[in-house]
């Protein structure tokens, strides 16, 4: 469809970027449309090895001595849908509509994060009119598994001397700092009982899910923690148990295969289901618990299916700790992000903390709890986190430009995710800082991006760029 909204150039090409696959580890056509887009507009263009694309746009006359500035978005996105959504994330598009204020998704994720960033900068590269001096524009490869494109990036390969990201989700903010990560991976051997008999499927869905750093702090229910303190209170013996999907995204659905023993099991079902109604009123009101008649071939023996419940009730889910300087910042954090029940047992934790001794801590815990349970604990590469600078020079343009617009300031924040700045912070001597439009629920099938934000947060991308101009850097 035809969106027809404003900017329209911006909209134009997130359009275009909602037709081309770009889930993450797969984003070669995506690279391949920013590429054709720059050499159309007659752009330096280049790939480096790991696939990230780096554009320059020569400075408007006369503003040839102003320092370069980088502008950085990724280009991949999030590829979740609902379970009963047919969508082919390899080659559909997304089905894009609109709202009032808000653009949305039919069933699967929007990819306005960071899709509206892309879109952001391909306008930027596009204009004709804007005063600015020497422009770099950097889209990376695989920021949501691992940020591997920034990762890759060889010292050298950017000349700017400031950077803007155009990765967050919330207008009127100026994001300077974000949180350090790292993923634990759990495996827990299983052995099994053959048992050919019916039993029930149970599904555990309408939770709302999200993005595991921004909004570890709303409290939502993680599907896989209700169905292991489920299967904890139930007389059964299971046969399969599968939950989640992305390390960066709360489970949204849970599922398991059992088979019922002694009692009523379907009555104690529907009891855990108004529980949880009840615990999580607030946060995720549509929790349901459905179940269904299914074969069972073979069951997990006695000893499996008590470490498997044990292991799955004892590690930890959710906030951790709060920042002691910053109010309302969440510091340390873990996502119990997935399971899958196959020869072994394998558990995927997403850990968070803008302390990198607390990260450890929490990694170490993980890895304790594990070892317990008899399982094998490996933990995948950490990022670095973002440290603050409120002597930013950039900042201060940001702020300052802010005020002139709206008549007041913006906030000044940093987030507990995991931003590319961080990385690129560590391999280059940039000043940077990150803004963005309003988006809601990234990662999930409810993401939205608002319309009146996306316009106020690329006109103020571009008095920032003028102002720079001007030479207030």
């Amino acid at each position: 469809m035809k969106l027809n909204l404003k900017p329209e150039s911006l909209w134009k090409y997130f359009e275009e970027i909602t037709k081309i696959p770009r889930c993450s580890k797969h984003e070669e056509k995506i690279a391949e449309y920013v590429v054709d887009v720059a050499k159309k507009l007659g752009h330096e263009v280049e790939r480096d090895e790991v696939g990230n694309v780096i554009v320059r746009k020569k400075a408007a006359p006369g503003y040839e001595n102003v320092p370069m500035v980088t502008l950085q978005a990724h280009l991949d996105m999030v590829c979740e849908k609902n379970r009963d959504v047919e969508h082919d994330f390899e080659k559909d598009a997304i089905d894009v509509y609109v709202d009032g204020d808000m653009v949305k998704a039919r069933g699967t994720t929007l990819g306005a994060d960071d899709g509206i960033g892309v879109a952001a900068c391909l306008a930027v590269m596009e204009d004709k009119n804007l005063k600015h001096g020497p422009l770099e524009f950097l889209f990376t490869v695989d920021e949501e598994t691992g940020m591997t494109g920034a990762f890759g990036l060889k010292k050298g390969s950017l000349k700017g001397k400031m950077l803007i990201n155009v990765d967050t989700e919330e207008f009127g903010a100026v994001y300077i700092g974000c949180a350090g990560g790292g993923n634990s991976t759990i495996t827990l051997p299983l052995k099994y009982e053959k048992m050919s008999k019916k039993g029930i499927e149970i599904n555990i869905r309408g939770l709302k899910g999200g993005h595991s750093g921004t909004e570890i702090h709303e409290g939502r229910a993680n599907s896989i923690k209700l169905m292991a303190r489920l299967l904890y209170n139930i007389d059964v013996k299971i046969s399969s148990i599968e939950g989640g999907d992305k390390f960066n995204a709360i489970p949204r659905e849970a599922f398991a295969k059992v088979v019922p023993l002694n009692g009523d099991v379907t009555k104690k079902i529907e009891e855990f289901e108004k529980i949880f109604k009840n615990e999580y009123s607030v946060t995720d009101p549509g929790i349901e618990i459905k179940t269904k008649e299914c074969d069972i071939e073979k069951i997990f023996d006695s000893d499996s299916q008590k470490k498997v419940l044990s292991l799955l009730m004892g590690l930890p889910h959710g906030v951790l700790a709060m920042d002691q300087q910053v109010e309302g910042l969440v510091e340390t954090s873990t996502n119990l992000a997935k399971v899958r029940s196959n020869d072994a047992l394998e558990i995927m934790m997403s850990s968070r903390s803008s302390v990198n001794s607390a990260l450890e801590a929490t990694m170490q815990s993980i890895r304790a709890i594990g070892e317990l349970a008899g399982a094998k604990v490996e933990e995948g590469s950490k990022y670095p986190g973002w440290k603050p600078n409120l002597d930013s020079k950039l900042l201060k343009i940001a702020v300052d430009s802010y005020k002139e617009m709206y008549g007041k300031e913006p906030e000044i924040k940093a987030i507990h995710a995991g931003l590319e700045t961080g990385v690129i912070g560590s391999k280059f001597d940039m000043d940077m800082i990150s803004i963005g439009p309003q988006v809601e629920h990234p990662h999930s099938p409810d993401e939205v991006v608002y319309v009146s934000s996306v316009q106020k947060f690329y006109t103020y991308l571009l008095k920032i760029l003028e102002n720079i101009a001007k030479g207030k850097y």
